[in-house]
């Protein structure tokens, strides 16, 4: 199997090439020299039927490529794992209308600029196109089309099981987001079958829904972004309780050039943590609970035509019925009801009784050699973002060298 090749395009080429110092910090960007990477020695087979390394880094999404990055840097053999045909592809796969709540000056992993204007909200493509770069500019040695479908150990050492083969490795690193399977309520089964319906992870654009109608269940900020997506061709509801908004407008002036940076840089990420009490009481209470409204404002949706209707507690004669009893009529239902973790496929003693990984900022508690990242709140509020997963990642491959 032969590493991803991927090929430089503008985006690479128009990111400046200066490296002043081995590793300077610039907010999340670190920059480094050309020879700060060491070449990594060549890993042979250890059996037929197995790739051995050192490491093995599940998800080439940006925790996993900021993993490879640093994992890179130390000289660590390793190789990155993708069930995608192509790098980005977790973003480019999103809705149409889709942009990043942070602006490009924030959206920059560890050694590479992101190359926009830094004001500027990057779309989805954009992001996309980046990390693909990204992956090229430093070489990481990304297998695509591998999508892992079991991890264990076997014999003293982590086996993983992928649809392009076996991969055994001494240490193991999952950076696949906790959001790996829709989560439906068992009521959906008994709508009419004349209601299309769909996740939100399915939704591109309003083509794919016919005329009439259509109930987003789920306020939170998927529910809210798609409701204004909808609303320019389609009667919209929207169902959920209010999660909450930030109060200012993070395109405006004030947002752009202060406000972004005081709740992104400050408050996600050096405020809320789980060493500050504030943050570990912001983490018990968003548990199982989406974040506030980023972009979208409340003002916007009830503008925009949104009718915000109370939760959806069950189905009668096949249509969906809101809390106080009213039954909604709508062609068309998408589901923003979240994600299940879906880490059903880590065949080890580390997941507590929600399928959700027992780990200290990245490090599973209860077996050496395995680590997290990419994970909500696992060290601060901008640990799942491009802004903060870099300070994650460094932490992992700072202990995997460590036990190197």
């Amino acid at each position: 199997m032969a590493t991803t090749r991927t090929t430089m395009s503008s985006i690479d080429r128009a990111a400046t090439s200066r490296h002043p110092a081995d590793l300077v910090e610039m907010g999340n960007l670190l920059r480094t020299q050309p020879d700060a990477f060491p070449a990594a020695p060549s890993k042979k087979p250890v059996e037929a039927n197995a790739e051995h390394h050192d490491v093995v880094v599940i998800g080439a999404g940006q925790a996993g490529l900021s993993v490879g990055y640093h994992l890179t840097r130390k000289g660590i053999d390793h190789v990155i794992l993708d069930g995608a045909a192509r790098i980005g592809d977790i973003w480019r796969n999103r809705w149409d209308s889709l942009r990043l709540f942070t602006p490009a000056k924030f959206d920059s992993l560890d050694g590479f600029r992101f190359p926009a204007n830094g004001d500027a909200f990057p779309t989805k493509d954009q992001m996309a196109d980046y990390l693909e770069s990204y992956a090229g500019r430093f070489g990481l040695p990304v297998r695509l089309n591998a999508r892992v479908e079991s991890l264990r150990k076997q014999n003293g050492r982590f086996r993983v099981e992928t649809t392009d083969g076996v991969y055994e490795a001494d240490q193991v690193v999952v950076a696949a987001a906790s959001y790996q399977k829709p989560r439906l309520p068992e009521f959906a089964r008994d709508l009419d079958a004349q209601v299309f319906q769909m996740h939100s992870h399915e939704y591109r654009n309003p083509g794919q829904l016919r005329d009439g109608p259509v109930l987003l269940i789920g306020a939170g900020n998927s529910g809210a972004e798609i409701a204004m997506d909808l609303a320019r061709t389609h009667k919209v509801y929207l169902s959920g309780r209010d999660v909450g908004h930030i109060p200012f407008n993070p395109g405006g002036f004030a947002g752009r050039k202060l406000l972004g940076r005081l709740v992104i840089r400050v408050l996600f990420h050096r405020v809320l943590t789980m060493r500050t009490p504030m943050g570990r009481k912001f983490r018990s209470k968003m548990h199982g609970h989406g974040m506030p409204l980023i972009r979208t404002r409340p003002g916007q949706l009830e503008r925009a035509g949104v009718r915000r209707i109370g939760k959806i507690t069950g189905v009668r004669r096949g249509r969906p019925v809101s809390e106080d009893g009213t039954d909604v009529a709508c062609t068309a239902v998408i589901w923003c009801t979240g994600f299940h973790s879906g880490f059903d496929w880590i065949d080890l003693p580390v997941l507590d009784e929600h399928g959700t990984p027992r780990h200290r900022f990245g490090k599973a508690s209860d077996m050496e050699g395995l680590y997290f990242t990419g994970l909500p709140f696992q060290y601060a509020v901008s640990s799942p973002l491009v802004s903060g997963v870099g300070r994650d990642a460094r932490r992992v491959a700072d202990w995997i060298a460590a036990s190197h």
